[in-house]
């Protein structure tokens, strides 16, 4: 009898005629008329709808950017390990320092939640985009495994390598303030631009696809570097295979999940990404089992215990405005700045000027677009708090098309995602609970997205084809971003020499005729001048 009345209501319109009234209240409202939801030919309801779509599509990025940038080991040191400890006990496992990482976490979590939820407010305020924001894919790996490297093993400490976010944040403001991104952009080759998108996507997935912060496919080998593992027993020190090779359970689970989220993403579902991620955490959340995130260890039990809080409201303890400016006077600080500030120049401004381009805000005749100015602020200026916070650069994410195929036409939408990130910030417990093998295969699928950009590379062009593809291999196999940008470059004017010294002898060739041609005629005319003063 329910069933027939839902029926009855439905056929009757009653649905259709409510969410027109909503809709009809809120388009004359100041909220409607704030963010021209009738001049764009949009309603409540539909941003809500669009809202909701991008929030679950980019939902993956707090677990996924936490985890990578807590193998950095953020500001924990050898001083959190547990006695008897070494120099070397943050290489090794050791419950006071995996302690800390489990706070750290939790932080980065907040931290992203925050950086997220207060960036895409902005932009749906001041700008009235539909874009949601986040701190960004390749600006993190390069941070957690290029900077501070494995645990703090790499050039910089966390903490001057926040204070490097932060300013490069400062530097991104002030050229978006003085409206010279677009232009910086155009100093940067075509190729290389597109093969540095492609050499993260591949950096990210062969991050995805190792043991401390993905599946565990990939792992060392004396002989060969690297090999296939997912083994059951591997070395604790040098994570070398000791037995099971292709056994490790979690390593099947993980790629269940990333099976899951192909499939959904081939018959575009909606939310694809975190369905893969939502399955292999919650079969490992259960425990006494070869899969689980909550082993019957000390740790194990303590996370476990925290998990089972479901709500909770974290503060940030480690991250939060963790800077340093003392190591300034370093070479390697001002190469970090120059590669972040690169990598911002071509991720945030490319993906926000192609996200207004699918949204239809760009004008055909000068190429910009409704609210340009203020969205590049807005992204700077989350990438300024975002540092505060403890994490990367704040970047527009490219998801954000899912809810525009939705109807998201207003910053309404950006502010309802916003909202979202909001709610997910009393769940940590759960947030701070997923395992890597269940973040990996997210970060092999970014990895594949990124590589659809190989296609405009004109392969044919022997100047074009070589620096890109030592773009994108070195970034890899050097597992270092700024290697790989260095070497492309490198490369893009090393075999440009020939055009630009045949240029420069053109120039100087046509700069000589020109001078003799100039001579030649004060010449003559002073020929002409010597004639007529003989014949007066």
């Amino acid at each position: 009898m329910g069933g027939d009345l839902c029926t009855r209501v439905i056929r009757g319109g009653s649905w259709s005629k409510m969410e027109k009234r909503l809709n009809d209240v809120v388009s004359k409202s100041f909220i409607g008329s704030y963010f021209k939801l009738e001049a764009r030919k949009s309603s409540f309801t539909g941003e809500l709808r669009a809202a909701t779509a991008t929030f679950f599509t980019m939902a993956y990025i707090i677990s996924v950017n936490a985890t990578i940038l807590s193998v950095s080991g953020g500001t924990c040191s050898a001083a959190d390990c547990s006695p008897p400890a070494t120099a070397d006990c943050v290489l090794r496992s050791n419950a006071g320092y995996d302690a800390c990482l489990a706070k750290t976490k939790s932080d980065l979590v907040v931290a992203t939640v925050l950086s997220a939820m207060a960036a895409s407010m902005a932009m749906g305020v001041l700008a009235n985009l539909p874009f949601g924001l986040a701190p960004g894919m390749g600006s993190n790996a390069y941070f957690a495994f290029n900077l501070v490297g494995f645990h703090g093993t790499g050039s910089l400490s966390y903490e001057t390598a926040l204070a490097v976010v932060c300013v490069e944040g400062c530097a991104f403001f002030l050229a978006s303030a003085l409206g010279l991104r677009g232009k910086l952009a155009k100093f940067i080759p075509h190729s290389i631009r597109l093969a540095s998108g492609a050499g993260i996507g591949l950096f990210i997935a062969f991050v995805g696809l190792q043991a401390n912060q993905g599946v565990g496919l990939i792992g060392p080998d004396p002989s060969n570097l690297v090999t296939i593992t997912a083994c059951t027993n591997t070395d604790p020190n040098t994570g070398q295979c000791l037995g099971g090779k292709m056994q490790n359970p979690k390593f099947w689970l993980g790629l269940v999940g990333f099976l899951i989220t192909c499939y959904g993403l081939m018959k575009n579902v909606k939310g694809s990404m975190i369905y893969g991620i939502i399955f292999v955490t919650c079969v490992s959340w259960f425990r006494d089992t070869k899969v689980t995130y909550f082993p019957n260890t000390p740790l194990g039990d303590e996370s476990y215990n925290y998990f089972k809080k479901v709500v909770d409201f974290h503060k940030i303890e480690s991250t939060l405005g963790a800077f340093s400016f003392t190591d300034f006077n370093r070479s390697e600080v001002w190469v970090a700045l120059v590669t972040l500030f690169y990598v911002d120049v071509l991720a945030t401004t490319g993906t926000m000027y192609t996200m207004a381009e699918l949204g239809g805000f760009v004008d055909e005749q000068d190429g910009t677009f409704e609210g340009e100015y203020m969205a590049y602020l807005v992204d700077a200026t989350g990438t300024i708090a975002g540092s505060a916070l403890g994490v990367t650069t704040t970047a527009t994410f490219i998801e954000s098309t899912a809810g525009m195929r939705e109807g998201g036409r207003t910053g309404l939408t950006a502010v309802i995602i916003g909202l979202f990130f909001l709610v997910s910030l009393f769940f940590t417990p759960l947030l701070t609970s997923v395992p890597p093998w269940a973040v990996g295969p997210s970060l092999v699928i970014v990895g594949v997205m990124m590589m659809k950009m190989v296609k405009d590379i004109d392969w044919s062009n022997m100047k074009e084809a070589v620096p890109a593809f030592a773009t994108m291999i070195l970034m890899p196999l050097t597992y270092s971003i700024a290697n790989g940008i260095i070497g492309g470059i490198g490369l893009y004017v090393a075999l440009r020499l020939y055009d630009y010294g045949v240029s420069a002898v053109k120039w100087v060739m046509k700069m000589r005729r020109m001078v003799v041609e100039e001579h030649n005629q004060v010449s003559a005319a002073a020929t002409s001048v010597d004639s007529t003063v003989e014949m007066i």
